[in-house]
């Protein structure tokens, strides 16, 4: 993946062409601009992070914290492990982002679409502010992976995910009614 192994300033059009073993000037023709080059990449680093969410059951299915935990903790290890290269181009974009206000709307759909899905999860799970909750679910995921991936942390067992998705989870969901404190 060329933005993993060269950077930002690695991912050219000709870059591209060569990686893919096309012709010169392939890649200009579906995305002329720089700005449509990179818009095209999330698009694409977007659509391989979505397959690892298709295992999230839609509008509920999970019924306890630790049930949800289980689950969320099976989609960060994924992208600490065999996602890492999409996780680490991601990090990239976003960086960009921060200085390409075109770049910056296709990223916030694109981080929309995966809020939506902690939203939905957590409302089915009882939460009494799913929203609030399903972005604070997004923040703690997005810390763990950057420290494992771009910090100065290691990559976190499965068990040491494990644990701190139950107790982010617990406090967002024990005392709800119908379920013991």
């Amino acid at each position: 993946m060329l933005l993993v192994e060269r950077g930002m300033r690695g991912l050219t059009h000709r870059a591209v062409d060569e990686a893919a073993g096309l012709p010169l000037g392939s890649t200009s023709n579906i995305a002329r601009t720089r700005a449509a080059l990179l818009a095209l990449t999330l698009a694409r680093l977007t659509a391989l992070e979505e397959r690892s969410f298709a295992a999230v059951p839609a509008g509920g299915g999970v019924n306890t914290p630790d049930e949800l935990a289980d689950l969320m903790t099976g989609l960060l290890h994924v992208q600490l492990t065999e996602g890492r290269r999409t996780t680490l181009a991601r990090y990239e974009l976003a960086l960009e982002a921060t200085r390409r206000p075109e770049l910056r709307k296709v990223y916030d759909e694109a981080g929309r679409r995966f809020r939506e899905v902690a939203i939905g999860v957590l409302a089915a799970a009882g939460s009494p502010d799913p929203v609030r909750h399903g972005r604070q679910l997004v923040a703690f995921g997005e810390g763990v992976i950057f420290d494992a991936v771009a910090g100065a942390g290691t990559v976190p067992s499965t068990e040491e995910l494990r644990s701190g998705m139950r107790e982010l989870l617990h406090g967002m969901l024990d005392g709800l009614p119908g379920r013991p404190p």
